[in-house]
């Protein structure tokens, strides 16, 4: 049953003060399209793209359909006739895609997703391979209070979904790591907001993903399968030693895979916003448009070349406007760095064989600062359920604060934990039923969670 408008509305005037401005228009905005096409005064693809642009995706059988093995049956959804898209029935339940950049979570964060699980979702938690979070079977008319919710603590579904620039996705231990050259995570962060929403980015063919690394020799950030994939690099210019990025592009999975290609061995980090501005701009306006099966950049770059669309990358950069925000956020690095709640101490032994031992050397690894320690927590298939994500909130505040990150494994990363606390939060997770051990390992496996929900799923 559909809660009563003024309870609808509540929301809204709840949150306001909360909400960037910006993104409560957006909001605001969306809810209004959704009124015109429930008024039928909007174009059903129009409105497609509108919501896949806010990360609300369809699911199977969004069509009113189920075969059942025999036969097709029609599915008795209460809105009749009422479309959300073409062929898309408006009661069907959708997916909520929400992007969290480069992974990083606050316990209030977690929180506030926990809370719109519960409340409009079946309770489960996704963690995807580009280290977003997903909602399943959740009613389109719930998606402005939801994403209202979520952006009053930060987070957006902006661009989720869609021929958009995806969540940027950056290595889980950037800062902790022993063999990064510097952390990523202040750049990974500055280029997302650079480009959610930027007009450079709204005309592409298909999606956009980019990738940050912190070093070259662990594929933690997977950079060279990526469109964009930027890996950190400290060079000596005119005597002066300087951050930069190894910049690829041109690299993706899927049915043809391509590995990405060298663009520059060295950007330096006050250019790489407005070079990956260019690269946008030339995808934009010389990738597929008409079949999308060869809309995807790397098909582009296969097409002219590399060198060409070097010099074709190199021109556009050359003749884009000055934007202060280029090099803004260089003055802000330190606004990233993280602080510790405790102070550090070595891991201690545990005794040999027994679970906690096991589950320690294969979720346990030590970071570059002395006496702490990241600690993954793996997810079975990705998911984990509100009742284990306030739980872990709150072993993040007692332990080590706002430091959580997903990953791309589809797990979840707690760091700068000090080596002491090690077999207290073990307990803790034990009692959560998120103890399990093999993190990275074979039996930690990726998968998707569309086997149940996805249209193009062939297998369940």
């Amino acid at each position: 049953m559909n809660p009563p408008d003024e309870l609808k509305t509540s929301w809204r005037e709840a949150l306001r003060d909360q909400i960037d401005p910006a993104w409560a228009k957006e909001i605001d905005d969306f809810e209004a399209q959704m009124h015109e096409m429930q008024r039928g005064t909007m174009d059903p693809k129009l409105f497609m793209e509108a919501r896949l642009r806010r990360g609300a995706y369809g699911q199977r059988y969004d069509n009113g359909q189920r075969h059942d093995g025999e036969k097709t049956q029609q599915l008795a959804f209460p809105c009749g006739e009422a479309i959300k898209g073409p062929g898309t029935v408006w009661d069907a339940p959708g997916m909520q895609r929400i992007k969290i950049p480069y992974g990083k979570l606050s316990a209030a964060q977690l929180e506030a997703l926990a809370d719109c699980a519960e409340e409009y979702s079946d309770e489960i938690l996704h963690v995807t391979t580009r280290q977003d979070i997903q909602l399943h079977f959740v009613h389109i008319e719930d998606t402005p209070d939801l994403m209202r919710r979520l952006a009053a603590v930060g987070i957006t579904t902006r661009e989720a979904c869609g021929n958009s620039v995806r969540n940027i996705t950056a290595c889980p231990i950037a800062g902790v790591c022993h063999e990064e050259a510097f952390d990523i995570t202040p750049y990974a962060d500055a280029l997302t907001y650079f480009l959610l929403g930027h007009p450079d980015v709204q005309d592409f063919g298909r999606k956009f993903k980019i990738a940050f690394s912190g070093c070259k020799s662990n594929p933690c950030g997977l950079t060279n399968f990526h469109d964009l994939g930027a890996i950190a690099r400290v060079r000596e210019v005119d005597g002066e030693m300087r951050r930069g990025f190894e910049l690829y592009v041109g690299g993706g999975l899927g049915s043809v895979p391509h590995e990405a290609k060298l663009l520059d061995d060295f950007v330096p980090e006050e250019e790489l916003l407005p070079l990956s501005q260019a690269v946008c701009r030339v995808f934009a306006r010389l990738g597929e448009k008409k079949n999308r099966a060869r809309a995807r950049i790397k098909f582009l770059v296969r097409q002219v070349g590399i060198e060409e669309f070097r010099r074709m990358v190199q021109e556009e950069r050359r003749g884009l406007r000055p934007d202060p925000r280029w090099t803004a956020f260089l003055a802000t690095l330190e606004h990233h760095r993280e602080t510790p709640l405790h102070q550090g101490s070595p891991l201690p032994s545990f005794e040999e064989g027994s679970a906690l031992a096991r589950w320690a050397r294969s979720n346990v690894q030590p970071q570059k600062q002395e006496g702490y320690y990241a600690l993954s927590i793996t997810l079975p298939l990705g998911d984990f359920t509100t009742r284990q994500a306030r739980g872990l909130a709150a072993i993040a505040r007692r332990y080590c604060g706002d430091t959580l990150r997903t990953t791309v494994d589809q797990n979840l990363l707690l760091r700068w934990i000090r080596g002491a606390d090690v077999a207290a939060i073990y307990g803790e997770l034990e009692r959560l039923g998120l103890a399990e051990a093999g993190a990275h390992r074979l039996s930690d496996v990726t998968s998707c969670p569309g086997t149940d929900t996805c249209k193009l799923g062939i297998a369940r």
